[in-house]
């Protein structure tokens, strides 16, 4: 359990940015020159351990960027997929999803969407259809754990039917790489988009992907904007080991720290155990006290719950009332019915939930 929660240090139970270990934070506490190469040894180590992490040294590279999450998805879309002969199939069941077909239509990327209910993952089955049915979509984006309800979409099989029709599979990972299992040996993706401050539980500033390096060889030009083109991104890291545009240094110190705890730990399957067992004792206890969650078992990932709001229930007098207490949750998402989140991540563990309910 960490220190007890207060208002002045509460807990974040959210998907992000979320409670870190003291030692990931302290590791900021250092400044480091981004052309030294102290430095470069510190975000070359960083890019190899996250390709590790995918089983994808063989076959893919990391790319690093500064920002959210959403900088590289943005950015993978706008790198792997042309500007002329592509079409995306998005597969959206959430805010997510939708983030993606907004970005494509910003750039002008044809695209066509399978869009099923917040509660429904897609099937391999209809996936399979689609593309049979669209000889014309050349890369299928989906998102691995759609945080608006906390639903783990079938990234294995789904890759499996992709794979087979030879088109491109893009990942929104961010809320899911590090804790739930992705093997590019086994679960073929042409890109996948993560960051630092989900469950690998650095701090917010750093985004990455992890791209295919032949598909990532043949994008040379296609990006929409210099800051955002993954390829440009690559070449000069390759080149010399250093950013193009100033990094986020003290972010990056803190995930290379970060990444320490998580190998000490026992790595992803740990990390997926510690977070399987907190939602747990989440639901179990929410339930006891008359709080249902919105999905079933079988498709809840345990990375953030979502939870229907009981009739005359006032979701920011809760939220406030908790805030006192310590524990900063997360207000719902969903687009049919009023609901609150809790999250399951970062450096928490079982004893802290149950001092939560």
């Amino acid at each position: 359990m960490t220190a007890p929660p207060s208002a002045d240090e509460p807990l974040l139970l959210t998907p992000g940015p979320l409670t870190t270990a003291r030692a990931t934070r302290e590791a900021m506490l250092q400044d480091f020159a981004s052309r030294d190469g102290s430095f470069i040894a510190i975000n070359r180590s960083v890019q190899e351990r996250l390709l590790a992490i995918a089983k994808a040294a063989e076959s893919h590279v990391c790319v690093p960027l500064q920002g959210s999450g959403t900088f590289a998805v943005e950015a993978m879309l706008g790198t792997f997929v042309p500007r002329v002969g592509s079409r995306v199939l998005v597969l959206v069941n959430g805010a997510y999803g939708r983030r993606m077909v907004e970005i494509l239509d910003r750039l002008g990327r044809p695209y066509q969407v399978h869009e099923t209910d917040e509660t429904v993952p897609p099937t391999p089955g209809d996936v399979d259809r689609l593309l049979a049915r669209h000889p014309d979509v050349t890369h299928v984006a989906m998102v691995q754990c759609e945080t608006t309800t906390g639903l783990c979409n079938p990234v294995e099989a789904v890759a499996a039917v992709v794979a087979r029709h030879r088109r491109a599979l893009l990942l929104d990972a961010m809320s899911a790489f590090g804790a739930l299992p992705i093997d590019a040996r086994a679960t073929p993706f042409t890109a996948l988009a993560a960051s630092a401050n989900k469950c690998l539980e650095g701090v917010p500033g750093l985004a990455f992907v992890i791209g295919a390096r032949a598909a990532l060889q043949d994008s040379a030009g296609a990006a929409h904007a210099v800051s955002l083109d993954l390829h440009a991104q690559w070449v000069a890291m390759e080149r010399d080991g250093q950013w193009r545009f100033t990094p986020p240094t003290h972010v990056i110190a803190a995930l290379a720290t970060a990444l320490d705890l998580f190998e000490a730990a026992g790595g992803q399957p740990a990390r997926l155990a510690r977070y399987t067992e907190n939602c747990r004792v989440l639901v179990e206890g929410m339930r006891r006290l008359g709080f249902e969650p919105l999905l079933p078992e079988a498709v809840q990932a345990p990375i953030i719950v979502t939870f229907r709001q009981p009739p005359a229930f006032h979701f920011e007098d809760f939220y406030a009332r908790m805030r006192e207490r310590g524990y900063v949750l997360y207000p719902g998402k969903l687009t049919r019915a009023p609901s609150f989140r809790i999250g399951c991540i970062g450096a928490i563990g079982p004893d802290d939930m149950a001092g939560m309910v």
